[in-house]
């Protein structure tokens, strides 16, 4: 009985391992099928369009050899396998940045590795320990790396170039819902025999309105919403390809030679050139599979994408083909789409699949435009928006209102603006392309400094992949006055708002920074600070994380009276997805010892969710007492730098044994104290911290912690700073422009610091302070 007890707990790993394998297994498969209705939406009804693209206009023509045709799918076949699957899906998406993707986590990866950003106390810049330290390559730093971080240019520029890949995604969020709709609105029109094209804009409309209003249930019910309607869109397509192959024309196979691509250039020369710009839309969307990766897995999405929307699209283009070969004779535009192709009989069953695809269709450039606007706020490169999580379990599912009915707003412009779906097709195209130039550039660059590979791989991946779209780019671009302006517009207005709003966050920074009191001031005001000192703590919110901010004298030069323990209190973002709940918190001392003094570092990565303020407050004592007891007692009555006492702090529960005690607050006791955090709420929890008699610690530190205590239980205050930025008298007529109207307006209309949204209002002071810079 020994031994099989002892075999069965030799085995008991194995089993809980296999198990989780298979709970593991199950989750991905369940986050690909969620992916199907969100991810694949848009390059899932690409078949709609991308024949009728191709043959718009006057550049190409159907002749009796099928030359045209079968160069189209085999551009088709070549560049979905080469851009989607051998580019986005087995390469790119292993660039997630702790699961996170998209422009701005390729941007996030490089100024990880190389002191390369540009972000106001952070984004990989120096003295961002959590950012760079640690990740850096032990080996000598290659000539590319020292370039980036020597040339204060070369990081200006590689920062536009990733605004360049974010706005263009914004942009993809304007027209995919659009062109897409429209497409549909129109193929319903010729299936309805109706001649008046406004029958089917207000249907168009209603569409994109219902659809943005879906959002706010979040990435996790869409996903079970829509994901039904792609599988039966999918299955659909791939059996009505299979169908026209084997009625139409079964050697259509052969036009997956990449021979015809070259008979299909030779023979149209500059017109077969331009056509590629339609052709081009057979990948949009695949850019979504890398925004999109924070909403599931990589491995959910990669296998969703080769097991079923891949071998579903490719047998759709080829039946089309297969379809069209034989019907050249068809000179109307409306012969050339997808639902002539289908047989008459099952023509409406499709159309009502149709019209639900192409709504899902929308769907995932949308939520990638969510993912990388949140990555820009969280990093200071976008005005203050708010986050809504809507899955308790994947943090990258999210909703942002003010972003979602800025895209249907002018998804409507758009709609309504443009008659032409040629024209609309045109400015998708140049969008998409124009991104993935962006991710093919700043992958290279992850390729040698994140991944640490020969640089000659680097280059083979750019060069390869970059000749390819920039081919696609210059025949999109080559049409700018045919409706390939809307996305450079588009995107120009956005870069000037993400320009601006990190001009003048830098700016107030650099502000902050330079007019930060002296230490030689404060030690001059003595222990008390010249001023009353009275009960409780104060919290000073600034940016900075070394000194003390200018607030702080504007404060107690208007005010003198303050707290017996003051907290100097840094929120920082960081371009890490996650920090380590042990490396959240940094805490140093200001001063010597009797001035109660302390500055905090609380550092949030972009997927980190902040918590309330009574779980704030009591991690933000228990790590300040646990600095007081494990971390300080050797710096008796010496200033310190910050920089250099700040440390890595470990759990509380291992330091000193707090006791935290939770009770409610009797809302009808009088406070006797105006910074009581006890006016708040009639229910409201209240933490109280005790320090046990038999505690091992010297009673100098017992009696700082027991101050601490007494201040915790006094209450609480938050002392935010109000700022207004100004230029300098003398500054140019531009930098008065973009700081006193630009910049000032932003922020008057974007929202504050997220953490200042959780402060209880009874207990905020704000400092009113004009920034001239």
């Amino acid at each position: 009985m020994d031994l099989e007890a002892a075999h069965g707990a030799a085995a008991a790993p194995g089993k809980q391992r296999r198990r989780r394998a298979r709970e593991s297994w199950g989750a991905s498969l369940l986050l690909a099928y969620q992916s199907l209705g969100v991810v694949y939406g848009d390059v899932a009804t690409s078949p709609l369009y991308v024949y009728k693209s191709a043959f718009a206009g006057d550049d190409i023509q159907h002749s009796a050899g099928n030359e045209e045709i079968y160069g189209v799918l085999s551009f088709v076949f070549w560049t979905l396998t080469l851009i989607s699957l051998v580019k986005y899906v087995l390469i790119v998406l292993r660039a997630d940045d702790g699961g996170e993707g998209g422009t701005f986590a390729l941007y996030s990866l490089i100024c990880r590795h190389v002191r390369a950003g540009l972000l106001p106390g952070g984004g990989g810049g120096a003295g961002d320990e959590l950012a760079v330290g640690g990740r850096r390559d032990a080996r000598a730093m290659s000539r590319l790396r020292a370039m980036l971080e020597r040339y204060r240019v070369l990081q200006r520029l590689l920062l536009l170039f990733a605004l360049l890949g974010t706005c263009m995604v914004i942009g993809d969020g304007v027209l995919t819902p659009a062109c897409t709709l429209r497409s549909l609105g129109l193929s319903c029109q010729w299936s309805m025999s109706i001649t008046n094209v406004d029958v089917q804009l207000p249907v168009t409309c209603a569409i994109l309105i219902g659809l943005f209003a879906l959002q706010h249930y979040g990435t996790h019910r869409v996903g079970f919403i829509f994901a039904p309607i792609v599988c039966v869109w999918l299955l659909c397509i791939s059996a009505i390809g299979v169908y026209n192959i084997v009625h139409w024309n079964h050697h259509v196979y052969r036009a997956l030679s990449p021979y015809y691509m070259y008979q299909f250039l030779k023979k149209t020369q500059t017109g077969g050139w331009m056509s590629l710009g339609g052709i081009l839309l057979c990948v949009t969307g695949s850019e979504a599979m890398y925004a999109d990766l924070g909403h599931f897995s990589q491995s959910s999405i990669k296998i969703a994408f080769m097991s079923v929307v891949y071998p579903a699209l490719v047998l759709a283009y080829m039946g089309q083909a297969a379809y069209i070969s034989q019907h050249h004779s068809f000179e109307n535009a409306y012969h050339i789409g997808f639902y002539v192709s289908v047989p008459e009989k099952l023509r409406w069953p499709v159309l009502v699949i149709a019209i639900l695809a192409a709504v899902v269709g929308s769907q995932a450039v949308i939520t990638g435009t969510f993912s990388i606007i949140k990555q820009c706020s969280s990093l200071s490169c976008f005005p203050g928006v708010k986050i809504v999580h809507t899955s308790s379990t994947v943090h990258g599912q999210i909703y942002i209102p003010e972003i979602n009915w800025i895209l249907m707003i002018l998804c409507l412009a758009v709609t309504l603006g443009f008659r032409n779906t040629k024209h609309l097709a045109n400015a998708q195209g140049l969008a998409v392309i124009t991104v993935m130039l962006v991710t093919t550039c700043l992958m290279s660059l992850v390729i040698v400094l994140c991944w640490n590979k020969s640089i000659f791989l680097a280059l083979g991946f750019l060069i390869f992949f970059g000749t390819i779209e920039v081919l696609y780019f210059s025949a999109s671009l080559v049409k700018f006055h045919e409706g390939a302006w809307v996305p450079i517009t588009l995107s120009f207005i956005f870069m000037i708002v993400m320009c601006v709003w990190h001009y003048g966050t830098i700016k107030k920074y650099e502000f902050d920074f330079q007019n930060k009191v002296s230490v030689n001031w404060l030690l001059n005001l003595g222990p008390s600070l010249g001023i009353v000192r009275v009960r409780g703590i104060g919290l000073i919110h600034t940016e900075l994380v070394s000194g003390i901010p200018a607030i702080f004298s504007h404060f107690v030069t208007n005010l003198p009276a303050f707290h017996q323990v003051l907290v100097f209190l840094c929120v920082k973002s960081v371009p890490v997805p996650h920090v380590q709940p042990e490396e959240r918190f940094l805490v140093g001392r200001i001063g010597p010892k009797e001035y109660r003094l302390y500055r905090v570092i609380v550092r949030y990565g972009y997927r980190d969710v902040q918590k309330d303020d009574i779980e704030f407050e009591k991690d933000l004592v228990s790590s300040i007492a646990e600095f007081i007891r494990s971390g300080d007692s050797h710096h008796n009555g010496v200033l310190e730098d910050t920089d250099k006492s700040c440390e890595k702090l470990s759990s509380i529960s291992n330091g000193i044994p707090l006791w935290m005690e939770d009770g409610e607050v009797d809302a009808s006791a009088s406070p006797h104290k105006e910074t009581d955090t006890q006016i708040i709420s009639p229910n409201r929890k209240k933490a109280r911290f005790v320090l046990p008699k038999n505690a091992q610690v010297d009673s100098e530190v017992r009696r700082e912690l027991q101050e601490l205590m007494d201040a915790r239980e006094a209450g609480m205050s938050f002392i935010l700073g109000h700022s207004y930025m100004k230029a300098k008298s003398g500054s140019s007529f531009i930098k008065r422009i973009v700081i006193n109207f630009f910049y000032e307006f932003l922020r008057r209309n974007s929202r504050g610091p997220s953490y200042a949204a959780t402060i209880p209002h009874a207990s905020t002071l704000e400092v009113g302070m004009v920034y001239q810079v």
